[in-house]
């Protein structure tokens, strides 16, 4: 499937549909006056060739022209690939370990997310809203791809941490993650969703244009590059060396209070780290959980072998001649 390019004015740009793009998210469907029972699921429209839902390509112009402080700390993932991981270990080490303070407030609001807009029917302010009410450093998330991070960040040295996963687990993660939230299109079958995520016909584009895009820039920026999977197989030695990015001394039992804080046992069962906070309508933890294993390797359970061996192919043109690579299995690793 082709990618189509263009810009995009700050309203909008063509859906993916071919037809105008709706403002914002549908409202809360159900009975009249009965609770709302799910979101209207949003389409997808092209932002300078890149597919977003609508709550994130709004007032497009605005984001774009952010303007970054020398101190903020971004966190940037393709979705799914341990976000929410690293957004509680970046605020339990600039707290020195202190956990209750992780616990003042969700995680999206503790780290706002940058290209999120205001949806007022649900009392959520903008992302950008959010973030200048922080105080600095402000932590600030975002799912963009190198090239639509806005310029003021790199043009202020901001300190940026990537975290890439394997794209087969993400890709089944994905799958899952559309199929309970609500502010995400419908995923389809497995075999439909397959298909779309190897064609980059998705929200923030292709894997592998995403990973790559952050991973040849990393000498050019104060960017830390880690990988989902080395997090797994050593989460103290994560936790030290975004300390260390973050020029933050952690005395050994803040270190070890951290790893224990962020493991994934702990943070399913955190109402501040897991998403249970929002309403049913936007992410149903019924249909799946927002933390459904947190695992190396269930790109097996999900994988036919056709699937893994057009999947292998295109991987090896995708990312052929790049020193970037990734972990499919980790054995060592007991899955959540």
């Amino acid at each position: 499937m082709s990618h189509r390019q263009g810009g995009m004015s700050g309203r909008g740009g063509e859906s993916a549909e071919g037809s105008a793009p709706r403002p914002g998210h549908g409202p809360p469907t159900g009975p009249a006056g009965a609770p709302p029972t799910h979101l209207q699921r949003p389409r997808l429209s092209y932002v300078e060739g890149i597919l977003m839902a609508e709550v994130f390509f709004q007032d497009w112009e605005e984001k774009s022209a952010f303007r970054a402080q020398p101190e903020d700390i971004v966190i940037s993932t393709y979705p799914k690939s341990g976000t929410t991981w690293l957004q509680e270990i970046v605020d339990a080490i600039l707290g020195r370990g202190d956990i209750e303070r992780c616990k003042r407030a969700p995680t999206h609001s503790r780290v706002p997310f940058l290209e999120m807009s205001a949806v007022p029917s649900l009392g959520i302010p903008s992302g950008i809203d959010q973030i200048e009410q922080l105080p600095s450093p402000r932590v600030i998330k975002t799912h963009l791809p190198y090239q639509l991070v806005p310029k003021s960040f790199w043009e202020n040295n901001s300190k940026v941490i990537y975290l890439a996963r394997n794209a087969k687990d993400v890709m089944v993660s994905c799958f899952y993650f559309g199929k309970m939230n609500f502010g995400q299109p419908h995923p389809g079958t497995w075999d439909e969703y397959f298909r779309k995520h190897l064609d980059g016909a998705v929200p923030w584009g292709c894997w592998w244009d995403h990973v790559l895009g952050y991973w040849d820039k990393r000498d050019h920026h104060r960017i830390l590059y880690l990988l989902y999977e080395d997090m797994k197989e050593n989460p103290r030695a994560a936790v030290e060396q975004v300390a260390e990015f973050l020029d933050v001394h952690l005395p050994e039992e803040a270190l070890e209070k951290i790893v224990h804080h962020t493991s994934f046992e702990q943070m399913r069962d955190n109402p501040m780290a897991n998403y249970t906070s929002l309403p049913s309508f936007v992410m149903d933890h019924s249909v799946s959980p927002f933390m459904r294993k947190g695992s190396v390797g269930d790109w097996r359970t999900h994988f036919t072998v056709a699937q893994n061996e057009e999947f292998d192919e295109v991987y090896a043109k995708k990312m052929a001649g790049t020193s970037l690579s990734f972990r499919h299995d980790l054995p060592q690793v007991v899955d959540s």
